[in-house]
């Protein structure tokens, strides 16, 4: 959601889409992480099919988080959509997670080593935010991007 309550996603363009997306999903699953990559796989909403996607795993002091850095994608929404179950996928390992998505509040501690880690691949869906913004710039911020923190099952 966005600050006036309307949907907040920015879809990705045609080079991401087709080219970049697809390489890094192609070598993670060859187990190749490209700066803590995997591939999610989740139920799709609609279909019932299993989903993949690439992307960036931070972690933080052994827990571990995904970022919707375009908003609610529509990974974000099968994630939902699915309880919060999911697979985590690194060349032939697979580890079952369950993801809770963190409260707006509880957003900039995680947003900022995401920032850290990823703002020359992502800086650009965060509206000028970075690393050393402020906490009350974070928490501007904050309600657009939907934050999970994964656990085992």
């Amino acid at each position: 959601m966005t600050i006036d309550g309307a949907v907040h996603y920015r879809r990705p363009g045609w080079l991401t889409r087709n080219v970049l997306n697809r390489v890094v999903a192609w070598l993670t699953r060859r187990g190749v992480s490209i700066w803590g990559s995997r591939v999610i796989e989740v139920k799709g909403r609609r279909s019932g099919l299993p989903r993949q996607v690439p992307v960036n795993l931070l972690s933080i002091d052994g827990t571990h988080y995904l970022v919707a850095p375009r908003g609610n994608a529509e990974w974000v929404r099968n994630v939902r959509a699915a309880g919060g179950h999911l697979d985590l996928l690194l060349g032939r390992s697979r580890e079952h997670r369950v993801a809770t998505e963190l409260a707006d509040g509880d957003k900039a501690d995680i947003l900022r080593p995401y920032l850290r880690r990823w703002k020359a691949e992502v800086g650009a869906f965060f509206d000028g935010a970075h690393a050393d913004s402020s906490d009350a710039e974070l928490q501007r911020i904050a309600p657009r991007h939907p934050v999970f923190r994964l656990s085992s099952r």
